[in-house]
C-alpha cells in the first residue's frame, strides 16, 4: 500500500558551537576542529509529513498548516546562536554573577519545552547587552545537524499530532552541501 508524503521547506541563518568535535587523522585532511569555534551557517529544514490517508479535501494535511513552524523559526531559531547548556563556554557567554536567567520555550500550544531564551527583563532594548543576550537560543544537547534534525522532529510531531499527521522525517541543512536526515 502507498503513502504519501508532503514537505515543507524553511530557510534561515543560525550560529553554533560543536564543542565535541573530534577528527580522525585517517579520513580528514588535518586535524584542525574548526567546528568547535563559534561560527554561523546557512540553514534550511524540510519537513516530510505523512498521514494515515488523505483528510476529506483530499489532502495529508494543509501546507498552510506548518506556518506556525516557520513563525515559530524566526522567533528563535533565525539569526539566534543555539547554544548546548552543558558546553564548556556556557558559563562564560551566559551567567552574569553566577545566576542563570531563562525562559522557557515551549511548542506554541503545547506544554512542550524547546529549549530557553534570556530573560530579557533586566536589560534596556536596545542597548549592547540587550542585543548579546537576545541573540542566544539554549538547548540540552550539542547542537550538530544530526542532533538539530531529530530536536526539530520532536517539535514539529508535538505540534502536529492533534492533526493525525506524523513527522516522516527532517532534513537539517547545515550548508547548501551538508545535511542531517532524521527519519521517525
Amino acid at each position: 500500500m502507498g503513502k504519501w508524503v508532503i514537505d515543507k521547506t524553511i530557510e534561515f541563518c543560525y550560529g553554533h558551537r560543536v564543542w565535541t568535535q573530534v577528527l580522525n587523522g585517517e579520513y580528514s585532511d588535518d586535524l584542525q576542529c574548526a567546528c568547535r569555534h563559534l561560527h554561523g551557517h546557512e540553514g534550511k529544514i524540510q519537513v516530510h509529513l505523512t498521514g494515515d490517508g488523505l483528510d476529506p479535501t483530499g489532502m495529508v494535511t494543509d501546507f498552510r498548516h506548518l506556518e506556525w513552524l516557520k513563525k515559530w523559526v524566526n522567533a528563535n531559531v533565525d539569526h539566534q546562536f543555539i547554544l548546548d547548556i552543558n558546553d564548556p563556554l556556557y558559563d562564560r557567554l551566559l551567567t552574569e554573577n553566577g545566576v542563570h536567567m531563562l525562559n522557557e520555550v515551549l511548542v506554541p500550544g503545547t506544554e512542550h519545552l524547546a529549549g530557553w531564551k534570556i530573560n530579557l527583563d533586566e536589560y534596556e532594548p536596545g542597548t549592547p547587552e540587550y542585543e548579546y543576550n537576545e541573540g542566544f537560543f539554549i538547548v540540552d544537547f550539542v547542537p550538530t545537524s544530526e542532533n538539530l534534525s531529530k530536536w526539530m522532529a520532536e517539535l514539529v510531531q508535538v505540534k502536529m499530532k492533534p492533526l493525525n499527521v506524523t513527522v516522516d522525517s527532517i532534513e537539517w541543512w547545515e550548508t547548501p552541501k551538508s545535511r542531517s536526515i532524521y527519519y521517525v
